[in-house]
């Protein structure tokens, strides 16, 4: 702390050898004279965590001799570690040991945060030590310490953003050439923005992970990523973009959180992931490729927008390295930064109580009264039409039915009303299936 030698070196632990902690490790190495310059006291790399003893890494160039499986007594030699694994285990049991045994520590572990960040919170208070953890969402864009330091004394109401690289790459081919989701994955697989299995960001865990934490920071209440109603990307069609190129929109993965009431007037947080239209005009429609963009909207400072590179070694490795360097001023100088803030704890409201709006096709029968009846169900529970188009499509087998598609964009009505107007359209005779259920933002 404040009474160790001045000049003391400050010993950093690096758990994980991948894409970012190698970048990681590179930056500290190439960087190490100015770092110690903007800390006041040097920082020497004393160990670099790994899995599996044996592999060739002489790729990246880091010192084999600071290689170790023993992760465990790694951490209990540091002042300062950063957790770049992933996954739950065994990085939360290394995280708690390193704050055992008194070092701050960094981490860009989402899923471990989402999941169980108070056990995180309450050891680093109870060991007076910090817990950073900018590189978790959104990569090098600046956006956690915003929400948790600058905004502090602002009232912060409404989080949107894109926040997964990979399901933005995979919907803006599809939207710019016309691809369809299986081939936009490929090719994100192709050029390293997706996994070979990349469940966790098309299916939206990803995404529901960072949103948790994003509403943890902004509301100050307790979210975990089991809180936040997640639907991914998967079930986007082809015919759904073009759909939307017709409406002049595109189509987004976001992470929506909010502060808001319910229809009794309770106060609390909604937190979603989904995709869905939003108008080209919108400035989150021209973020192209595997950009990340977040707007953040608050009382007094108004709608702020964060956007830049949300993933990759270099990008992440600059959050980690700037997180690195504010919890070594703080053992330099003696302190903490800011902990956990829950004070408002506020209820996390159900799916059904967010009020939004739908862009719904369907496949019906070309017959007088079917959009009477169409019209009804809507009615029936209390959901307003916006628009209807239609189009004719020709029978399927010669002396069958002509057919139509009807897609209809409602008002803004409660999720629930919705989700049950779409089941009511579901059992009428003269829908011939639900083709799809988009949400609508922005418009």
């Amino acid at each position: 702390m404040s009474d160790q030698p001045a000049m003391r070196p400050l010993r950093v632990a690096v758990l994980g050898c991948g894409v970012v902690g190698s970048a990681v490790v590179r930056l500290l190495t190439e960087t190490s004279a100015d770092l110690a310059a903007r800390v006041g006291r040097p920082l020497e790399l004393v160990g670099v965590g790994v899995r599996r003893a044996g592999r060739n890494r002489t790729a990246s160039g880091i010192d084999e001799a600071l290689f170790t499986t023993d992760s465990h007594d790694l951490v209990t030699r540091a002042d300062l570690v950063v957790e770049v694994i992933g996954g739950i285990e065994p990085a939360r049991s290394l995280i708690l040991r390193a704050m055992e045994h008194g070092a701050s520590v960094v981490t860009a572990n989402k899923a471990l945060l989402a999941e169980d960040g108070p056990t995180l919170y309450a050891a680093a208070a109870q060991h007076g030590v910090d817990l950073y953890y900018e590189a978790a969402v959104a990569g090098a864009i600046p956006l956690l310490r915003p929400l948790r330091e600058s905004l502090a004394g602002d009232s912060v109401r409404r989080v949107l953003g894109i926040v997964n690289g990979t399901t933005n790459y995979v919907l803006d081919k599809m939207d710019s050439s016309g691809a369809g989701f299986s081939e936009a994955v490929e090719q994100a697989q192709a050029l390293g923005y997706a996994e070979a299995d990349p469940t966790a960001d098309v299916e939206g865990f990803d995404a529901a992970a960072k949103a948790a934490i994003l509403a943890s920071l902004a509301f100050h209440t307790r979210v975990r990523g089991s809180d936040v109603h997640r639907e991914g990307i998967t079930e986007v069609s082809a015919t759904d973009v073009q759909s939307a190129k017709d409406m002049d929109c595109v189509v987004k993965l976001l992470a929506i959180c909010e502060r808001t009431t319910d229809a009794s007037g309770l106060e609390g947080v909604s937190v979603r992931v989904h995709p869905a239209l939003i108008p080209r005009s919108h400035p989150l429609a021209g973020v192209r490729e595997a950009f990340n963009a977040v707007f953040v909207e608050a009382d007094a400072a108004g709608q702020l927008m964060f956007y830049g590179r949300g993933a990759g070694g270099d990008p992440t490795a600059s959050a980690v390295l700037g997180d690195l360097v504010a919890v070594a001023r703080h053992r330099v100088l003696g302190g903490r930064g800011p902990g956990e803030s829950t004070y408002a704890d506020l209820p996390i409201l159900p799916m059904g109580d967010c009020v939004t709006r739908y862009h719904i096709s369907l496949d019906v029968a070309d017959r007088p009264g079917v959009l009477a009846q169409v019209a009804s169900a809507f009615a029936e529970h209390d959901v307003s039409i916006e628009t209807v188009r239609q189009q004719l499509r020709p029978a399927s087998a010669p002396g069958g039915e002509h057919g139509a598609v009807l897609v209809i964009v409602t008002h803004r009505a409660p999720d629930a009303a919705l989700s049950a107007t779409v089941a009511a359209l579901s059992e009428l005779p003269v829908v011939r299936e639900v083709a799809s259920v988009l949400r609508v933002e922005g418009m």
